[in-house]
């Protein structure tokens, strides 16, 4: 924020007074009239421009009272889907640049829903823009250090009505105008800019403002409401010029009045939008009064600085630290710490003749610049190369804040890219090569498109698990590489033109490989081809055969007399699923009774149980630790449900959900084999670990709705849980959420998002009250289940549904939190958990904005912690007089 001297400023000011009025605005001005048809320019001679270049999204216009402006009579809004909409805007890296989104929703859709949405400056999370108003312009500014040729301001997850735009301003700053020690590490967010002793409500911007900073007054209660606290104060004014050419160049007009404190005090509290957290407070002064030299002001300025002493912060000399009356003085503080309620007040000295004064102030807070993936510039590479559809067209960083909606991401502070997901995307000519440096990809979804050409070889891509290039135009050879994917579960490739010998090393157990329609295609080696090919449709089939023949064999035991005798072995016809030329089967590894039995040191070490059966603890030969559940002979989880989980969990592949290792069926004994959770489940952990941090809960659900996300919206079809609950959360070494417990699932087939059932299953406590009332399971009732789960992780209770409506977060939140947690972030998720157990399922949230308002939970527990932190690493707040020779 250093001076960037007057020269500039007047040569910007005499070059003005020779353009035409409807040219002088300072260059590099940038307006964009969102959805607007034509240029044009408005009565203080700023020239807009529409937005037509930006393709996304439709154009609306708003009711006759919000044209007030002719860039308010038009918006842009877009779905209210996952995806993010970004605008790229040309900036030129070493500027400062002052960027301002409105939005004036003017019932553009007719349906009187206030939108409720969020915006970001490329990757970081700015603002949640929240509708009030239906002619209310919302406007968020923020200031920042241009690093590279674009920015990118991008809208995303709409959690009521629709995201829209209704105009994007950006203005660029002289020299080093708003200068700071941390813009590298920042953006400043502007949350007020006040014009004390204003002599009229109009707020104060561009020709007076040659930067276009709007500059509210002090009595307007736009968009801060400014409470004076203190008696005896006055406004002042003149017409006299003050010198304000260096420092942040606040406008004359701003300058000319201020108030006056006239019994020693100025006090004031004000709104601060955006906070709590860490920012900077400038404050202007310019001595506007003309008394002699036996007179002088002086006062102490008490804005919170954390722990400074009051008799310890700075005093202010108006007329000495600016040289002289009628020239600009600032004070300004970095890294302060502000709550959303301001309380300041400056200070009388005692050897001051005159009261405090106080012209204008900005107040603005530091937004963490977040760093994108690294695998953004591989990513930009295969975006450019695709078709120029509008699904390809989303913008900024493939995964923050939100992911492309073609791909996912992991969750690490620098994500990497895990899926492609491009089915029947009619995507032409070879396979990106680029795909291959996507060094973490576990996921590659390809089918259903025209492209040429040969198979990449993918060998950096070790995390490879599936590869789905089925129903493609494929020529040459299989790579064999592919062989040397130690994680390569699914392999499909049917349907192409492929030619040569199959690798023999794709022969080999845990691998689903489907090569069929291949007609040139030699099968080489050894050929058991025949026993691996997994069809989709042959799934099916046999699933309902076998279903078909476990309900009739079921009928016929109970009506027949039973001969056999305690302990003796299952009928035939149960052994027939263990074999492994079952295609329902044969994508999970089938262990042998004694593989397990050995694993488990003869079943010793119970560590669960359940209406299923015991689960024991195990190791594998490989070192290992497994979980073998161990279903009962009367188990109600039952052959249908041991076998819909183990179709399931083969398939279905995510961080968050647990992972199945195969399954055991021999003897007449049904077992299923997971990874372990050395940690058990969330409900084991909330009984019993009282020392968890409110930010290792946040994580949890971070994680378990990571999980459930992935079942929603990635699998095809998506998968409805339909039995949510802590203990079906299992935590593993790390803590990490793990979804488990997959019986009750089902598809949700032909598009839909609900199952009906006559049968209600379920656990009471968790199950949705609709779905008791209707019969019908959707993926809300899936959110419901995990709101009573979010409401354990606040509380420590089980099961807990606390009324919220007191508003009193002290008797709902943990007490073994010990107050350690930010306010802010309890009551978002408080709020969230609240949302998911709506009695209307279609109030309830989809579980893809459950996860968001978790991070977001997350990100405030940060700053909390980031606060703490820096204030007791960096010392005392920093604070200075700029004057007019700084």
């Amino acid at each position: 924020m250093a001076g960037s001297g007057c020269f500039l400023l007047l040569l910007a000011f005499s070059a003005a007074l020779l353009l035409d009025e409807a040219t002088a605005q300072v260059p590099g001005f940038q307006s964009w009239n969102c959805g607007g048809k034509e240029n044009f320019i408005d009565e203080a001679g700023i020239e807009w421009t529409p937005d037509n270049l930006f393709i996304y999204g439709h154009i609306a216009q708003t009711n006759r009272r919000s044209r007030a402006k002719l860039q308010y009579a038009t918006l842009r809004y877009f779905p209210s889907d996952n995806r993010k909409y970004c605008y790229s805007l040309s900036v030129m890296p070493g500027m400062r640049y002052l960027l301002r989104p409105t939005f004036l929703y003017g019932n553009f859709d007719g349906k009187n829903v206030y939108p409720k949405f969020q915006i970001s400056l490329g990757v970081t999370y700015w603002s949640t823009i929240i509708i009030s108003n239906v002619n209310t312009v919302e406007a968020r500014e923020m200031i920042f250090l241009a690093t590279e040729p674009a920015i990118h301001m991008c809208l995303f997850n709409a959690t009521r009505g629709r995201p829209f735009i209704s105009t994007l301003e950006l203005r660029p700053f002289n020299g080093s105008m708003y200068s700071d020690d941390l813009e590298e590490q920042f953006y400043v967010s502007v949350s007020a800019r006040i014009n004390f002793g204003a002599v009229s409500d109009a707020a104060i911007r561009y020709p007076d403002d040659p930067f276009d900073r709007i500059w509210y007054s002090d009595h307007s209660g736009k968009p801060n409401e400014v409470l004076p606290m203190a008696d005896g104060i006055k406004n002042l004014s003149t017409d006299r010029p003050i010198d304000v050419g260096f420092g942040e160049n606040p406008p004359q007009k701003v300058m000319q009045t201020a108030v006056l404190g006239t019994s020693g005090l100025l006090s004031y509290k004000l709104k601060l939008h955006g906070f709590a957290g860490n920012g900077w407070v400038i404050s202007y002064f310019a001595e506007i009064e003309d008394f002699g030299p036996q007179r002088s002001r002086k006062f102490r300025v008490a804005i919170p600085f954390a722990s400074i002493p009051h008799t310890d912060r700075p005093a202010v000399n108006i007329q000495e630290n600016s040289g002289g009356k009628f020239r600009l003085c600032e004070h300004y503080s970095v890294n302060v710490t502000l709550n959303s309620l301001l309380s300041f007040e400056f200070i009388e000295l005692p050897n001051s003749s005159e009261g405090p004064l106080l012209n204008a102030m900005e107040i603005s807070k530091y937004i963490e610049i977040k760093r994108g993936s690294p695998d953004a510039d591989v990513a930009a590479k295969i975006f450019s190369s695709l078709r120029n559809d509008d699904w390809a067209q989303e913008g900024g960083d493939p995964c923050l804040p939100v992911n492309w909606s073609w791909l996912l991401c992991s969750s690490e502070s620098a994500p990497r890219i895990t899926s492609i997901l491009l089915s029947g995307k009619n995507l032409t000519g070879n396979i990106p090569s680029e795909f291959t440096k996507l060094t973490q990809l576990k996921v590659l979804r390809l089918d259903g498109n025209s492209f040429i050409g040969s198979i990449p070889d993918f060998t950096n891509c070790q995390d490879l698990k599936i590869i789905h290039l089925e129903n493609n135009q494929l020529t040459g050879s299989i790579p064999p590489s592919l062989a040397n994917l130690q994680k390569l579960r699914e392999l499909y490739l049917q349907n192409n033109m492929l030619s040569g010998k199959v690798p023999i090393g794709l022969f080999r157990k845990n691998l689903v490989l489907n090569i069929s329609g291949n007609v040139e295609l030699e099968e080489g080696g050894k050929n058991p081809i025949a026993l691996m090919i997994v069809v989709p449709f042959i799934i099916v089939a046999v699933l309902a055969f076998y279903t078909y023949i476990m309900n009739k064999n079921n009928r016929e035991s109970q009506n027949a007399p039973s001969h056999q005798s305690e302990g003796q072995a299952e009928p035939p016809q149960r052994e027939a699923i263990a074999e492994p030329s079952s295609p329902v089967l044969c994508a999970a590894h089938r262990f042998r009774f004694s593989e397990m039995k050995d694993a488990t040191n003869k079943f010793q070490r119970k560590i669960g149980s359940g209406g299923f059966g015991v689960v024991y603890y195990g190791m594998l030969k490989n070192g290992r630790e497994i979980a073998v559940k161990v279903l009962s002979s009367n188990s109600k989880h039952g052959e249908e449900e041991f076998l819909n989980e183990v179709t399931i969990l083969s398939r279905a592949h995510h961080t968050n959900l647990v992972e199945l290792l195969g399954y055991c069926q021999e003897d007449g004994k049904s077992m299923l084999v997971y990874e372990y959770a050395p940690n058990g489940n969330l409900e084991e952990h909330l009984a019993q670990a009282r020392t968890q941090t409110w930010m290792q809960r946040l994580s949890i659900a971070e994680g378990a709705a990571r999980g459930i996300v992935y079942l929603h919206t990635q699998c095809s079809p998506s998968i409805m849980h339909r039995d949510l609950k802590s203990r079906n959360i299992l935590l593993d070494r790390n803590f990490t959420a793990k979804v488990g417990d997959f019986g009750l699932s089902k598809p949700a087939h032909d598009g839909s998002t609900s199952y009906r059932s006559k049968h209600l299953k379920g656990t009471f406590g968790y199950i949705d009250p609709a779905y008791m009332e209707s019969e019908r399971y959707t993926d809300r009732s899936d959110v419901y289940s995990f709101g009573v789960i979010l409401f354990e992780i606040i509380s420590g209770k089980k099961a807990a549904l606390p009324l919220l409506n007191g508003g009193n977060l002290r008797q709902v939140i943990d007490s073994a939190f010990e107050d350690e947690y930010e306010q802010d972030s309890a009551w978002k998720i408080a709020r969230t958990a609240q949302s998911c157990v709506h009695e209307s399922r279609e109030d309830r949230p989809s579980i893809t904005d459950v996860l968001r308002e978790i991070q977001q939970a997350r990100e405030l527990e940060r700053e909390r912690k980031t606060r703490r932190i820096s204030h007791e690493e960096a010392g005392p707040t920093r604070h200075r007089l700029r004057t007019r020779f700084a």
